[in-house]
């Protein structure tokens, strides 16, 4: 199994579905627009623009499910991101990560965790990793600053 055989919303509501991505290294990030990480979409940003032409992409998924801090509509929200941060990378609708209405994406993402004492997210900002080839290829908590993953991505896209 690999992250191709999902698909999801973007912010306008059309059907992604992420075979659309495959070749690429994806790094899936689920964000808030007020949280106390939400600076970090001015490092995935300049990752994004620094590797994106060798094949390197960013999925952000909004999720309103941690002391809502990612409020209004996808829309609204990629408006902020746009604006604020000047982000180009895709983005999505509004989701879940935890719990039973969770996305089934990131219950996949949840279950490739190695480490059996952490397998839900546990904030917004997590990021996880995933190979050319559409596999898991690591977690990275929210606390990792985006520029502390560069070297991982940059393996990756080397491989």
């Amino acid at each position: 199994m690999n992250i191709y055989e999902f698909s999801a919303k973007d912010y306008l509501g059309n059907e992604v579905n992420l075979s659309k991505y495959q070749g690429q290294v994806v790094l899936i990030v689920n964000t808030a627009t007020r949280c106390g990480f939400t600076p970090q979409y001015e490092g995935l940003e300049a990752l994004y623009e620094k590797y994106r032409d060798q094949g390197f992409v960013i999925l952000d998924f909004p999720c309103n499910q941690f002391l809502a801090q990612a409020p209004g509509t996808a829309e609204e929200i990629h408006a902020v991101c746009s604006l604020r941060y000047n982000t180009q990378f895709p983005q999505f609708d509004k989701i879940k990560v935890n719990g039973k209405d969770a996305h089934p994406l990131f219950v996949y993402l949840e279950s490739q965790n190695e480490s059996k004492k952490v397998k839900k997210v546990k904030w917004n900002f997590t990021k996880f990793l995933i190979g050319k080839d559409g596999t898991f290829l690591g977690r990275f908590e929210p606390t990792v600053k985006p520029v502390e993953i560069e070297q991982s991505i940059v393996d990756a896209l080397s491989k």
